[in-house]
């Protein structure tokens, strides 16, 4: 099976990696815990957070990268950690399609970051073989969430009703698409 790399550097001191098992925990911990106001709105993982979950959540990123269901990154910046993203099927997709999600802690955002690590991980997925879409799901109220996907070049795909598990849920979710052969724009960060 064809994986994505598992460390991709990129220009100014920014790096995606995989995870490193338990040694990341204590600083993705802490990571999770400043960043748990700045994300509630969104994320709806995080009404869950515990440190039992995230001990969970780190134990088992091997595993899915390995069966190829979830190719997960920290976003490292200067060497410390500011952030995660993955690469993810979706059960509801088609097989061809993958996932990108991602956050920030809230120091590290208006610089970026998640633009560039989102490029990068849209080239990772097209190497991937019988992948042909790449999809970034979020609530259209969220739009930091929707600037990426836009400076990007990728289009919104669909946008339907979903149901409202965070505090500035809309009540809809907005797909956007890219599709193999279409690349990623060089769009100013």
């Amino acid at each position: 099976m064809d994986l994505p790399l598992h460390v991709i550097e990129l220009d100014g001191g920014l790096t995606l990696r995989r995870f490193r098992g338990e040694a990341d925990y204590p600083e993705f911990l802490r990571l999770i815990e400043e960043s748990a106001e700045h994300v509630r709105p969104w994320m709806s993982w995080i009404a869950d957070h515990t440190p039992a979950a995230a001990a969970e959540f780190v134990a088992t990123r091997d595993e899915k990268w390995e069966r190829g269901d979830s190719y997960t990154y920290l976003i490292v910046q200067d060497g410390r950690m500011v952030g995660a993203a993955s690469l993810y099927r979706r059960e509801e997709s088609g097989p061809d399609v993958r996932e990108i999600g991602y956050w920030l802690h809230p120091g590290a955002t208006g610089r970026g970051l998640v633009t560039r690590a989102t490029r990068a991980m849209t080239a990772e997925a097209f190497r991937l073989p019988g992948v042909n879409h790449v999809e970034i799901w979020h609530d259209p109220g969220n739009h930091r969430s929707a600037a990426v996907p836009a400076r990007l070049g990728f289009t919104v795909h669909l946008r339907r009703p979903a149901e409202r598990l965070t505090p500035a849920a809309t009540g809809e979710e907005q797909i956007w698409r890219l599709s193999r052969g279409a690349k990623p724009t060089p769009a100013a960060d």
